[in-house]
């Protein structure tokens, strides 16, 4: 069969989903394994005050070291993808799983700068395919109606580590040492590996047209503004969320001077802050659009209030009280979610189905390069210079210039019409019943 400019839309007739059971079983895997990829992502920032008693890191060399991390991970969100669709699900994620946690063990091992930087290079590489997987896993299990929540299920994993990660790995640092913690969550990686090969499988019951759908490369999205307007909105904003994680643990022990005690409620409040800021920012589209807003009007107007309240929550360097400092700090870090809760849907907004994977996979890519320039060796060679005022103060205001360039690019939000050459694809696969 021969298409041209579309494809086959499976009706709701075609599709037979699972019971809902085994789809909310697949979904706790998926979200457990997300808050074990963060808490390993954020570890080395959580307790380096602790690591350089030992190992002496320089504010330049942990810079360098989160560079190469970022640098691996864009690298593996472009071919994580592609390795997914060639070996399914169960085997990419399982495989996937299995090098972030021999990367996070190993980690105990390194007894200097450049074992670290190797080993959180792996790891990069290793977790870049986490939500390319719960991507598609949520494809395989849940029907279209239950798709976004089922993600939002899944992305709550993100800050749940956030939240429980600085208590959780100060106790363990403090109570025995660090080279425990990264043991720990290595361990908890390679029980859960098991698990997930034991219970996925795909639903044999998926419409086969709906997965059979072709998707379009790279360079096919690229010759659209939309896709290089939503990936540099990433490679502005997204190095802020990464220098919150990276850096706001050594900022808060050298600058603001917070005992560990000190420093663990302190994150603990800034990411709970931040959750609050994911729901609300979708909330808050979904709501305007329910009033009657067009979809590009909803999405740009939250994702202004967002870029306007950065730079206002960034002044909190210059706040002398530390614990307002802080709550600043989360209702910046909440603005960062809001915005990004509203970017993250661009693609799926702007791009028909077949085109989503690859613009988001571009986005997600130039997102973690641009984090590993502004918020890993940059940063790690300026704030020695010229301290951290300047460059939060910066950092904050990256959020206007990426608004502009989405307005310019993005417009309406618009779906846009794809201009690619015939595909021939097998016909749909009659459903099971």
């Amino acid at each position: 069969m021969i298409l041209k400019k579309s494809f086959p839309r499976p009706t709701p007739s075609e599709i037979v989903y699972n019971p809902p059971t085994m789809r909310w079983l697949m979904l706790s895997l998926l979200f457990v394994a997300t808050t074990i990829n963060y808490l390993d992502r954020a570890l080395l920032g959580m307790i380096l005050p602790e690591i350089r008693k030992d190992l002496h890191f320089s504010d330049a060399t942990y810079g360098t070291i989160q560079f190469w991390f970022q640098i691996a991970y864009g690298a593996g969100s472009l071919i994580g993808g592609k390795l997914l669709d060639k070996y399914g699900t169960r085997i990419g994620y399982g495989f996937a799983a299995l090098i972030w946690s021999a990367a996070a063990t190993m980690n105990s091992l390194a007894r200097s700068a450049f074992q670290f930087g190797m080993l959180r290079t792996l790891l990069g590489l290793g977790e870049a395919p986490n939500f390319p997987a719960c991507n598609k896993a949520t494809a395989e299990w849940f029907p279209p109606s239950q798709r976004a929540f089922a993600m939002g299920v899944v992305n709550f994993g993100t800050n749940l580590a956030n939240i429980i990660g600085p208590a959780l790995f100060l106790w363990i640092a403090l109570t025995w040492n660090w080279q425990t913690c990264f043991a720990a969550m290595g361990i908890v990686g390679f029980i859960w590996v098991p698990a997930f090969f034991l219970v996925y499988h795909v639903p044999k019951q998926t419409s086969g047209a709906l997965l059979q759908i072709p998707k379009m490369s790279i360079k096919e999205v690229l010759k659209y503004k939309q896709s290089w307007g939503y990936a540099w909105a990433k490679f502005l904003t997204d190095p802020v969320w990464w220098f919150y994680l990276f850096w706001l643990p050594t900022y808060l022990t050298t600058v603001r001077h917070f005992t560990p005690e000190q420093r663990r409620d302190a994150l603990t409040l800034v990411y709970a802050i931040s959750g609050v800021g994911a729901l609300a920012g979708g909330v808050a589209s979904s709501y305007l659009m329910k009033l009657g807003w067009h979809v590009g009007k909803a999405r740009k107007s939250t994702m202004l209030i967002c870029a306007i309240v950065m730079p206002a929550c960034g002044c909190a360097v210059l706040v002398q009280n530390n614990w307002l400092a802080v709550v600043l700090f989360g209702f910046a870090t909440a603005a960062h979610q809001a915005w990004m809760t509203n970017l993250f849907t661009a693609p799926a907004d702007v791009f028909p189905r077949e085109a989503v994977g690859s613009a988001n996979g571009f986005g997600v890519a130039l997102g973690a390069w641009g984090g590993a320039l502004l918020s890993g060796l940059i940063p790690g060679f300026v704030i020695p210079v010229i301290g951290y005022v300047p460059v939060m103060l910066s950092m904050s205001c990256l959020y206007l210039i990426a608004w502009g360039i989405v307005h310019k690019t993005l417009g309406d939000f618009s779906m846009v019409k794809l201009t690619e050459p015939s595909i021939k694809i097998p016909e749909p696969v009659p459903s099971q019943s």
